[in-house]
This record gives C-alpha cells, structure tokens and sequence, in this order.
C-alpha cells in the first residue's frame, strides 16, 4: 500500500509538472497547487482532466476545488477509487 501510494505520489507531481511547466524538483509532497505551483483555475482544469485520464476516474470540478496539495490530490483519489 506505500509503495502504490508513493507511486502515485510521483505520478501525479510528473503530471503537475507537465501541466504547469515546472521542473519535478520545484514540487513536493505538501506543496499547494495554487499557492506554491502557481496553478490557475484554467490549470486546475487542466489538471483534472489528465488525473482523470491517468487514473480512469471520472471527477467534477467542484470535487476537486477543496484540495490543495500533492498528497490532497492522492488522498483524493484514492477515495475516488473507493
């Protein structure tokens, strides 16, 4: 369960850098999408629709608006996928 979870983790920093233009290093476990990643709402959207695709989830946009950090983003998920 760590090692998928850490897994994850990765995974979803290397789409936050893809979508954000940021070098893998620039984001951390706690870092928040908006504050500290600069993300927009047009990025957020952005970001849902490639979580979505990695990790075949359907998600609302209102869903997502309360998280706020790379962990929020896996804890989300993996509640997503019961």
């Amino acid at each position: 369960m760590l090692r998928r979870v850490s897994i994850m983790i990765e995974k979803v920093k290397e789409i936050l850098a893809e979508e954000l233009s940021l070098e893998l290093d620039e984001i951390n476990d706690d870092s928040d999408i908006r504050e500290d990643l600069g993300a927009d709402s047009l990025d957020m959207v952005q970001l849902v629709m490639s979580l979505e695709d990695e990790f075949d989830l359907e998600i609302e946009n209102e869903e997502i608006q309360s998280v706020t950090t790379v962990k929020g983003i896996v804890e989300f998920i993996n509640k997503k996928r019961g």
